[in-house]
């Protein structure tokens, strides 16, 4: 027992204040301490810039204490119950042990999930008419089509949007959390935020309607969390999205793009960034990230496991890129190299869920910016003159996709059904899976359930009648295919989720999974689709992954050595999995019934003899578990979500 252990609680900072402070942590990291503080600890670092996770209701004692010992906090994250803070290196593992504190995450830098190289010898530009028109829209929205306009509002968090006559009247919202969260007039100094904003919703007025955003009357509330480097912090990234979870009313948000990540440093439920999405989605909202940009080893060679933070949150909804190849047919789509692979790191959940447009796709850009100013060979001219970029990556997936969700909400909430029950980021996500064309030889956990089709999610939001809970809910036919470039392109007519494919008519009925947004527990929420799923048709057992496709790269891992390692037989079902640092190890029999687990602690360990039911556990460290004004800060506007009872108010 460490001495904050056995002190009484009212001498926690006491206690706190007369620990020492040295340039060396005085024991091996503790279990939950993240992999981006045990790489930072190595490094010798005095300080470490940190997320803290404590338990419910002593966040003010533990920050309190930290402050008396001279810690300084960033920040506080009541939606998740934590602290960003700039930690003595040498106390790290002596928190980590105190039983109020859960988790010591690293305040992990995040960056775009774009690819910002110029254009690539042959491969010419996405149009924007090319690009609706694959998607099942009309290559330049009337008056007719869904468009956004039914009071939907994205909230988009990134590098800023800068205004100009593409989002005239429809930037209702603009907040820089690179400055403290504070309200300022719309801008963008690196131009990210700017091209995902276009993409996913810009009018065409500025190239006379050449370049034509997925839903170009939604409103834009922007979050500017990346600076003029495209550069931003994890604790920046969750003040934005607690921020629009306490004001999503006000708001008038339905929607969260997340166009940008960070490697994966601890299981999904112990992320501080995955955590902030789930209670989003929680709270009602939509959240739509990227894969990530990670497919590729070192050899150039396509390889999975690459998936991003956020982008392995169970509740959102993780794009993909595609290759459209400039053309409207599906025939010729491929996934993306760089597209990130799934399964996701630690926990293996099957991502991405769908996959959408996402090279070389013109947006809006400012001339001021700092990818316009790099990117001399990216810049597109639009026929009347005016000035576009043209950029690649999950990013554009991820607000290909965010526009789509938005005609989805946009087309449901047309046919009225909103009134009673407005559509939950389950029914959204499996709308699109079950409307997706799969991609002609690519695997599951490249594509998902397959590429995004607007035109057959829309079909099936403005089909669904929310306000039944108990039956079927289809108040019109749907026809299961999507006549796009004149082809028939049948949909997936499938859920992926956990190691399961669901299949058959299971959007058509009314169910707990389409109306709840509880997503994390698999065992309540999905298990009520078990009769759906299709016999033998399970995700792990594919043989494509498993072996030496593996992405060897820091990109994805943080570090390279020979203990880290994923390895498959080469039926598929003998498994060796290892984690950032090789202690955390699960083997396979031959079989794939005899298992060795060992959690990460390496001491925590699970052995199961040669018929899988003679189990020993030393749990010595336990389990592991129109135009509209700006809002201004005149408005009332709250900077934190009422938390009571693990609820969101």
């Amino acid at each position: 027992m460490n001495v904050l252990q056995r002190l009484p609680i009212g001498l926690l900072s006491l206690a706190l204040a007369a620990s020492p402070v040295s340039a060396e942590p005085s024991s091996s990291p503790h279990a939950n301490v993240d992999n981006g503080v045990q790489a930072s600890l190595r490094s010798g670092a005095a300080t470490q810039n940190v997320i803290i996770t404590v338990a419910s209701g002593h966040r003010d004692e533990i920050r309190a204490a930290l402050e008396k010992h001279g810690d300084h906090i960033r920040a506080d994250h009541p939606l998740l119950d934590a602290l960003s803070v700039e930690l003595h290196a040498a106390d790290v593992n002596e928190l980590a042990n105190h039983p109020w504190v859960q988790d010591v995450s690293l305040d992990a830098p995040v960056s775009p999930s774009a690819v910002p190289s110029p254009a690539k010898s042959g491969v010419a530009t996405t149009s924007s008419a090319t690009l609706r028109e694959t998607l099942g829209l009309p290559r330049i929205a009337t008056s007719t089509t869904v468009t956004g306009s039914a009071g939907v509002g994205v909230a988009i968090i990134d590098s800023g949007i800068a205004p100009g006559s593409d989002f005239t009247g429809r930037i209702t919202g603009f907040w820089d959390f690179t400055r403290g969260g504070i309200p300022v007039d719309p801008y963008d100094d690196y131009g990210h935020g700017t091209h995902v904003a276009g993409l996913i919703g810009s009018s065409g007025a500025a190239s006379n309607f050449e370049f034509q955003g997925i839903a170009p009357e939604v409103r834009l509330v922007g979050l500017k969390v990346l600076d003029a480097n495209g550069q931003g912090k994890t604790s920046d990234v969750i003040r934005a999205i607690e921020f629009v979870v306490a004001n999503k009313s006000k708001l008038n948000v339905q929607i969260i793009n997340l166009s940008l990540g960070h490697p994966i440093l601890a299981p999904a439920n112990h992320d501080p960034l995955v955590l902030a999405v789930e209670r989003a989605t929680q709270a009602g909202l939509i959240v739509v990230t990227a894969a990530g940009n990670n497919g590729q080893k070192k050899n150039g060679d396509v390889g999975y496991t690459g998936i991003t933070s956020p982008g392995n949150a169970p509740s959102a909804i993780t794009a993909g890129a595609a290759v459209t190849n400039n053309t409207v047919v599906r025939g010729d789509d491929r996934i993306a190299d760089f597209s990130s692979r799934g399964p996701t790191w630690f926990d293996a959940y099957a991502k991405p869920n769908v996959v959408a447009p996402g090279l070389q796709l013109a947006g809006d850009t400012s001339l001021t910016s700092t990818l316009f100013r790099q990117l001399p060979s990216g810049r597109v001219k639009a026929r009347n003159g005016a000035d576009f970029l043209s950029l690649s990556g999950t990013s554009m997936a991820a607000a290909v996709t965010t526009g789509v969700v938005a005609l989805i909400v946009d087309a449901h909430n047309k046919a009225g059904f909103h009134r009673q029950r407005p559509l939950t980021a389950n029914l959204v996500k499996g709308i699109l899976e079950f409307s997706a064309i799969p991609v002609s030889g690519a695997d599951l956990f490249s594509q998902g359930t397959g590429e995004i089709n607007a035109g057959g999610a829309i079909a099936l939001a403005s089909a669904i009648d929310t306000s039944d809970s108990s039956g079927y809910w289809v108040r019109s036919s749907v026809p299961g295919f999507t006549i796009i470039g004149g082809q028939t392109a049948a949909w997936s007519q499938n859920i992926v989720w956990g190691d399961a494919v669901f299949t058959g008519n299971l959007l058509y009925v009314s169910n707990i999974v389409w109306t709840s947004n509880i997503v994390w527990d698999s065992n309540i929420v999905w298990d009520s689709l078990v009769a759906f799923v299709q016999a033998g048709n399970i995700v792990w057992g594919t043989d494509a992954v498993w072996g030496a496709n593996i992405v060897w790269s820091d990109r994805v891992i943080g570090q390279m050595d020979g203990d880290n390692i994923v390895w498959g037989s080469a039926t598929g079902d003998n498994i060796v999995w290892g984690s950032l640092d090789g202690d955390n190890i699960v083997w396979g029999s031959f079989a794939g019934d005899n298992i060795v687990w060992g959690s990460v602690a390496a001491t925590n360990i699970v052995w199961g003899s040669v018929n899988s039911k003679n189990i020993v556990w030393d749990a010595v460290d336990g389990p592991v578990a129109g135009a509209l004004p700006l809002v201004g800060a005149g408005d009332s506007l709250v900077s934190a979500p009422v938390i009571s009872s693990g609820k969101i108010f």
